[in-house]
């Protein structure tokens, strides 16, 4: 199916005769970053599916020229992989038993908020993006549908085609930037050929050029034997240089001319060997300013810098946090011999709202340690660190003020100035519970008023200490 999350582009059809709502709901729903259209009756909706190929299709129960249930198997002919969810205005037992019996995969109920239905999408998506193919599925922190992470994935698919290309990945810790280089080295190296990790950290600087460029036996002091370094290890596969922002000023030359020339030789020998293995370096710190600082040479910068790949630190990932959530919690109870289930809704909405500061890794260890300390493959909220309760607006589990629970950090679910301040966070304050008022409480709808998404609203709601239980007092 093209409309899956793993290769082409999720996207859903919504069928509806109801103008007004259909338009609503696809608003509703583009606004958590997927392409949506929309088909007015049964006709429409198979001249859609027969010139774009969709992922799931809300299909109303009654359209105006014809039975919406009974159109499910034409549906699903032209689309075998696409999941069809059947919409009523009324709950009705024989219609959705109908419904699932002809190839529906659920019947949902209209309700007055359209939350059941956008959530029943989006759970669609993250259920698929489990199921991707194993080279994606295997990338771990580059799942997601998020614009940065989607254009981190389509840069690196573009430098796949150019093996000589020097690519460099930035971004903070924890944002996956090795998961990135063995990424793109599984996706468009020759298969079978080796990823050569080196880590210019702990790289001993008297060792650092026979590590990286190997050595003749006599070339120095101790060395026995002939060795191989990365470039020579790697044959036409990777070498991945992280953390290059830490590499020895001198070696920081020697590695520019490497990259100039595509050549290099062995410390104790003249004779030249060519360098067949693609280069990523890596890095979070700012290069530029190294630069400036003089630590980091400017040739060196700029040799780099000609194909940079960005990975969005996980705060600006939004909705991506629960499908990563989903990925690692499934591979982790396998791990433990446990039944991954569902991650429950106060779970989700913890984890939505927390900005981890540790980004995808910190997100990984932080499940591992919750399904450790529970006895089952279900994460409950008291399994969370005392950061997440905070971030989680989840009443009495929250830790009161000056209480022995960790905070969840500075600006993070503390109260701000009270109101009539005049700064800009009550005036945030006051326009999130203005439109939490106007929509009486329905969050998707406030941040519809708000031009943001739902997730990101939770978020700002938790930075500026709006628990649940304020916002029903003072919406």
């Amino acid at each position: 199916m093209t409309g899956g999350t793993g290769g082409g582009e999720f996207r859903v059809l919504v069928v509806d005769d109801e103008v007004l709502f259909a338009r609503a709901l696809a608003r509703t729903i583009a606004r958590e970053g997927v392409s949506c259209d929309v088909a007015h009756g049964a006709a429409e909706a198979v001249e859609r599916v027969s010139r774009k190929s969709y992922a799931v299709v809300l299909l109303d129960h009654k359209l105006p020229d014809g039975d919406g249930i009974r159109l499910v198997p034409t549906l699903r002919g032209r689309m075998p992989g696409a999941v069809v969810l059947v919409m009523t205005a009324f709950e009705a037992i024989p219609s959705a038993i109908q419904a699932i019996r002809l190839g529906a995969e659920d019947y949902l109920v209209k309700q007055a908020s359209m939350d059941p239905l956008v959530q029943a999408v989006m759970a669609v998506r993250r259920r698929l993006a489990l199921q991707a193919p194993k080279g994606e599925d295997a990338a771990g922190g580059l799942l997601g549908n998020s614009p940065g992470i989607r254009l981190a994935r389509e840069q690196l698919d573009r430098a796949g085609a150019m093996p000589e290309m020097t690519v460099l990945l930035l971004g903070e810790s924890g944002t996956g930037k090795e998961v990135a280089a063995r990424w793109l080295h599984e996706r468009h190296a020759p298969p079978g050929s080796p990823f050569v990790p080196v880590d210019c950290v702990a790289m001993p600087a008297s060792l650092a050029e026979s590590l990286l460029f190997g050595h003749e036996r006599g070339a120095f002091t101790g060395a026995d034997r002939a060795a191989t370094g990365a470039f020579e290890a790697a044959g036409d596969g990777t070498v991945f240089l992280d953390e290059i922002g830490d590499m020895d000023l001198g070696l920081q030359g020697k590695l520019l001319r490497v990259l100039e020339s595509r050549e290099y030789s062995r410390v104790g020998s003249v004779r030249r060997q060519t360098v067949r293995a693609r280069i990523v370096a890596a890095t979070h710190r700012d290069l530029e300013q190294m630069v400036r600082e003089g630590t980091f040479r400017f040739d060196l910068y700029q040799r780099l810098s000609v194909y940079p790949v960005l990975l969005p630190p996980l705060r600006d990932r939004d909705r991506d946090v629960l499908i990563l959530a989903e990925h690692f919690l499934s591979n982790t109870a396998r791990r433990l011999g446990r039944t991954p289930e569902p991650l429950a809704p106060d779970v989700e909405e913890a984890l939505v709202r927390y900005d981890f500061p540790g980004n995808v890794r910190e997100l990984k260890h932080l499940l591992e340690r919750a399904l450790i300390l529970g006895d089952s493959g279900r994460i409950e909220l008291r399994h969370l660190p005392d950061r997440l309760w905070s971030a989680g607006g989840t009443g009495s589990r929250v830790p009161p003020p000056g209480a022995g629970g960790r905070s969840a950090g500075p600006d993070r679910a503390a109260p701000r100035a009270s109101a009539g301040s005049g700064s800009l966070e009550d005036l945030e304050r006051r326009a999130i519970l203005e439109a939490l008022e106007r929509a009486r409480g329905v969050k998707a709808e406030a941040a519809r008023q708000l031009g943001i998404s739902r997730f990101r609203l939770l978020r700002r709601m938790a930075r500026l200490g709006l628990s649940q239980r304020e916002t029903d007092l003072e919406a």
